[in-house]
């Protein structure tokens, strides 16, 4: 079984935010619980949050710099079509999914992993700036192949109303700082 936490709940929050945030949340909830429950019981009661404030911590002190994400874009950007295509797909290999090429337009990869299919459309990546045209592309194609998931991959500036599509119709937008980490993590891109 697969656990994943909702986008918008408090833990997946705290998750994004700065590493302090939990322990400050763990300080007050300490300090609250205290009021209603003996020093030894209201230890217990904020663990969850200085958990999280720990995995934080850790996913942001092994995180990138905001110069060596750049460093590897302007690297993703001069790559060749082969060599994108390539680093996408042993990245995703190494993410634990079985990866299969497209032929087509619309999307460039297939996705398999514990039975759902994700199709993910790449070619455009050195794009300046994507519009909607490509992810509606995208949209038709996940829907005649009946995927679960639907990826765009992009190295440029996403339009506000790409955006908003990718939104409405459960895109996910792998671009800027999230598509340096993917190939970073796989030893692609600019070390």
């Amino acid at each position: 079984m697969n656990f994943r936490l909702s986008e918008n709940s408090l833990f997946a929050i705290l998750m994004r935010s700065p590493w302090w945030i939990s322990f400050a949340v763990a300080a007050g909830v300490f300090g609250l619980a205290r009021l209603f429950v003996p020093t030894v019981y209201a230890i217990i009661v904020p663990l969850p949050f200085v958990v999280i404030g720990a995995m934080a911590a850790w996913r942001q002190l092994r995180a990138p710099s905001a110069a060596r994400i750049a460093a590897t874009l302007d690297a993703i950007r001069a790559m060749s079509w082969e060599a994108f295509s390539g680093a996408l797909e042993d990245a995703y290999r190494r993410e634990g999914y079985t990866v299969s090429r497209i032929a087509g337009t619309a999307a460039d990869f297939e996705l398999t992993k514990s039975w759902q299919v994700t199709l993910v459309a790449c070619k455009r990546w050195k794009a300046t700036r994507t519009g909607i045209e490509p992810l509606r592309e995208l949209e038709a194609a996940a829907r005649a192949r009946e995927a679960h998931e639907r990826i765009y991959v992009a190295a440029g500036e996403i339009t506000d109303t790409a955006r908003a599509f990718a939104v409405e119709k459960k895109i996910r937008l792998v671009h800027d700082a999230e598509l340096a980490q993917l190939l970073l993590r796989a030893g692609h891109g600019k070390k």
